[in-house]
C-alpha cells in the first residue's frame, strides 16, 4: 500500500461510492499528474470490500499505461490484476477490446464487475452511428452489462467534435457533465502538481534566402510567427533546424542544472516528431556532454527502457509519441516541445508529464517551445481546465422517449470563448545566440531552395501560470 490519500481523492472516492447507490456510471475529470490511477485503484479496494463487485476489469490508451495501472491495483489492493488464476481482474489497452471472445465478455453478466476506462477522451460515441472502434466496444459490451463503469480524463474533449463515450452532456447547450472535477488550479493550491511556467522561444530577426533558378530574393521577419504566416517554411521544417533545436535545448539544459541543484534526479523530456528526428536531437545532446535515452514505438522492450530511466539519474529522455499520455515518471520537470502536432490535447497531455510533484523542492514545471501562434494560443488557455470552446458538443442528440422512435432533431450548442489569460502573467527577456545558423530547407516547389537564418536576437516569452 502506498502513502495516504490526497483529499481530493478522499472526496471523489466518497462521492463515487455515493453517486453509485443511484446509477452505475461515474466521470471524474481530473487534471494530469494528480494521481486519477491511485484514486481509482482505491475506489476498487472500497467496492471490494463492501462486496459491490467481484472483480475489476481496466482499460487504458497505451502498453505503458496499462502497465502502471496493473501495478499501481496491485499494490494498492493487495492483488494482482493480471487476468490470471487467483487474480482480481485485469488491464487490457482500449485496442485489445476488440480481440476478446464472447467467454470473455461473459464476465460481466457471471460477475460484478467494476470496469476503469482510463483517459475515455479516446472513446467516441453515444451511438454506433457516431462512434469510433473503442467507443462501439464499450457500447456494445460494457454499457449494459457491467456493475459500475468509472471513466477517467484529464482532457475530457475530442479533436473531431464527437461525444465522449458514457460521458452525459447538457441539454440543449451540450457542455459536458463531470460527477467529479478536480482542476489544475486546485491541485497546485493544495501542492499535488506544479506550478507551470511555459517558455517561447522567439526570434527578432529572422532572415529567408530564396533561390528561384538565377533569382535570389531576401526578406526579414520580426517573430517565428510572421515568417510561418508569411512564407513558404513550414513549423515542421523549423523543429528540424539545427539552431532552433540547440537554442531550445540550452535553455532546457541550463533550466535543468538549475533544478537539479535542488532535487538531484530531475529529469527533462524532449517531445520529438519522428524517429530521425529523435535522433537529430539526441545528436545535439551528446554533443553538449548531455547523457539521454531514446524511446520510439521501435525500441525493443521499450516499457523496460522507460522503467529504467524512470528509476536512474538520467537527465534526459526523448521520446516520439511514447511519453504523452499517461505515462508516470514524476522526476521528469523539464520539457522541450518539439513535436509537430499542434492539437491542444496533445499539448496538455505533454505538459501533464512534468506537473507531477513529488516533494517540497518540486514545485515548477517548465515547458520550452518555439512561439508558434497556435501553440501560443493553447499556453494562454491552460488556466482553463474545461475550455468552453473544446469541452462542449456543437451537436447534441436529445435522448429518445422510445427504443421505436425516430432520432429527435440536432440541437445546435453555442460556442463560448474559453480563453481566460487573466491568471498568466507575461514577462519578456532577452537572451542571445552564440552564432546565427543557415540551412536549406526544402521548398514547395523542386526547383526552389530555402535559407532560414536567425539573428543573435533571440527572446523568451514566459507565461507564468498560477
Amino acid at each position: 500500500m502506498s502513502g495516504a490519500l490526497r483529499d481530493w481523492q478522499n472526496s471523489c472516492i466518497n462521492k463515487a461510492l455515493e453517486h453509485f447507490n443511484v446509477t452505475t456510471h461515474f466521470f471524474c475529470q481530473a487534471t494530469p499528474g494528480a494521481g486519477k490511477t491511485r484514486m481509482a485503484a482505491e475506489l476498487a479496494s472500497r467496492l471490494l470490500e463492501q462486496d459491490r463487485i467481484d472483480l475489476v476489469m481496466c482499460f487504458a490508451p497505451s502498453c505503458q499505461v496499462v502497465e502502471g495501472f496493473r501495478s499501481t491495483f496491485t499494490e494498492t489492493l493487495g492483488k494482482r490484476l493480471d487476468g490470471q488464476i487467483g487474480a482480481v481482474g485485469a488491464a487490457y489497452t482500449y485496442q485489445a477490446m476488440e480481440y476478446r471472445d464472447e467467454g470473455f465478455w461473459q464476465l460481466l453478466d457471471d460477475y460484478r464487475v467494476l470496469v476503469v476506462f482510463d483517459e475515455i477522451h479516446h472513446c467516441a460515441g453515444h451511438d454506433p452511428l457516431l462512434s469510433n472502434a473503442w467507443g462501439q466496444q464499450i457500447l456494445h459490451r460494457v454499457q449494459d452489462r457491467a456493475a459500475f463503469t468509472l471513466a477517467l480524463s484529464g482532457t475530457p474533449w475530442r479533436s473531431d467534435d464527437k461525444a465522449i463515450a458514457l460521458a452525459r452532456y447538457s441539454m440543449p447547450e451540450g457542455h459536458l457533465i463531470c460527477d467529479y472535477r478536480y482542476g489544475l488550479r486546485d491541485a497546485i493550491a493544495d501542492g499535488v502538481c506544479r506550478s507551470p511556467r511555459i517558455v517561447l522561444l522567439d526570434n527578432q530577426k529572422v532572415k529567408l534566402t530564396e533561390e528561384l533558378g538565377a533569382d535570389r530574393s531576401v526578406r526579414l521577419f520580426p517573430s517565428i510567427a510572421k515568417l510561418l504566416g508569411e512564407s513558404p517554411v513550414t513549423y515542421e521544417e523549423l523543429l528540424r533546424h539545427d539552431e532552433v533545436i540547440d537554442q531550445l535545448l540550452d535553455i532546457g539544459c541550463s533550466k535543468l542544472n538549475e533544478l537539479r541543484k535542488m532535487k538531484p534526479d530531475a529529469a527533462g523530456l524532449v517531445v520529438a516528431t519522428d524517429i530521425e528526428h529523435a535522433q537529430q536531437i539526441a545528436r545535439a545532446l551528446d554533443a553538449r556532454g548531455e547523457v539521454c535515452r531514446i524511446v520510439t514505438n521501435k525500441t525493443l522492450d521499450v516499457q523496460q527502457v522507460i522503467n529504467a530511466f524512470r528509476g536512474s539519474t538520467c537527465r534526459w529522455i526523448v521520446a516520439v509519441g511514447m511519453i504523452s499520455e499517461g505515462t508516470d515518471i514524476p522526476r521528469l520537470q523539464v520539457c522541450c516541445y518539439l513535436s509537430r502536432i499542434r492539437t491542444e490535447l496533445h499539448y496538455r497531455q505533454v505538459l501533464g508529464r512534468v506537473l507531477r510533484r513529488t516533494g517540497i523542492s518540486d514545485d515548477q514545471a517548465w515547458l520550452f517551445m518555439l512561439a508558434e501562434p497556435t501553440l501560443q494560443g493553447f499556453a494562454e488557455r491552460i488556466a482553463d481546465d474545461l475550455p468552453d470552446d473544446l469541452a462542449v458538443l456543437n451537436e447534441v442528440r436529445t435522448p429518445r422517449p422510445t427504443p421505436d422512435s425516430k432520432p429527435e432533431p440536432i440541437v445546435t450548442a453555442s460556442n463560448v470563448d474559453g480563453m481566460d489569460g487573466a491568471a498568466l502573467v507575461r514577462a519578456a527577456q532577452a537572451i542571445e545566440s552564440r552564432a546565427a545558423n543557415i540551412i536549406s530547407l526544402a521548398g514547395f516547389a523542386a526547383e526552389s531552395a530555402y535559407q532560414v537564418s536567425f539573428s543573435q536576437h533571440y527572446r523568451q516569452q514566459l507565461l507564468a501560470c498560477f
